[in-house]
């Protein structure tokens, strides 16, 4: 469109707009030359003339017809709050579901087991010394499943007591939303410890609840975060001090045998590893970390 505009301007003012070339000039030679090129000119500038100004009219004529096309194409957005029987209007339901999406790793990490679980990992994988191995994938990703396992229960409390209802009409959103909250509260309430809890609670301005339901979950969510690194890091040094025992004592040996050059870090790796493996490591800290949730 903006082309089409430029070559309209240069046919009407071809003066302006000819490339350096103006009517002016040219009209200046054709004079210098001969009397014959006079009426060629003339003919020529009318021509330019009545031609741009039916393309000018042309391109109005599109403009015009586009715009109203799109203003008629475009759809109505109902922004209300308030839609049928309770529920939302399709405009706020589609702002939640992107809220929902974005803020998903959020909800992952901190309402559910996985901080503790993948705090853990990484404290058994500096312990071992082992750099990169395993990954940082593979840690994710046995979180991830040992939290699916975890919080199964959980899950189906949510299912029978929000998401079914909700399917079946029987209850609105707002409605299926708290129920779906209750459960998420219960079983982050029951991680927490007793003084987190009351620290976040007083400073809310919140005396006593009559049940954990009417806890807001601005006040769950942090307390029992603040638990779960607590209870993480307990347990992350208790899996890292026999690593640090074993460096100790090969830097021991080390320097009795007087062998300074050879870092005490890498021959104590193997050692490190054949005793974690010989006590099944693996198994005693999946099955530790899984019965360590109420």
């Amino acid at each position: 469109m903006t082309a089409l505009r430029v070559y309209m301007l240069r046919l009407l003012w071809g003066s302006r707009y000819d490339d350096g070339i103006s009517l002016k000039s040219m009209n200046n030679a054709a004079t210098s030359t001969s009397t014959k090129y006079r009426g060629y000119f003339a003919v020529r500038t009318f021509l330019r003339n009545v031609f741009g100004f039916l393309l000018l009219f042309l391109a109005l004529g599109m403009t015009i017809g586009a715009s109203t096309a799109l203003a008629q194409g475009i759809p109505q957005i109902d922004l209300s709050i308030g839609g049928e029987d309770g529920d939302l209007s399709l405009a706020i339901q589609a702002l939640v579901i992107i809220t929902v999406l974005s803020f998903g790793p959020a909800f992952v990490t901190m309402m559910t087991s996985f901080t503790r679980i993948i705090v853990v990992f990484f404290f058994l994988r500096m312990g071992l010394g082992t750099q990169q191995s395993p990954p940082n994938q593979v840690l994710i990703g046995l979180a991830l499943f040992m939290t699916i396992f975890i919080m199964m229960p959980t899950f189906n409390q949510i299912n029978e007591q929000a998401i079914q209802p909700y399917i079946n009409e029987e209850m609105t959103q707002m409605e299926a939303l708290n129920a779906a909250a209750t459960p998420l509260k219960e079983f982050m309430v029951r991680q927490t410890r007793e003084r987190d809890l009351i620290f976040f609670m007083d400073m809310a301005g919140i005396n006593t609840v009559g049940q954990i339901s009417d806890l807001p979950l601005f006040v769950v969510v942090p307390s029992y975060i603040m638990s779960e690194l607590r209870i993480a890091f307990q347990i992350g040094f208790m899996i890292y001090l026999p690593f640090m025992v074993i460096d100790l004592v090969i830097a021991s040996i080390l320097l009795a045998m007087g062998i300074m050059f050879l870092p005490p870090v890498l021959v104590s790796l193997p050692f490190k590893i054949l005793v974690f493996v010989l006590t099944d490591g693996w198994y005693l800290l999946v099955q530790s970390m899984v019965r360590s949730f109420n």
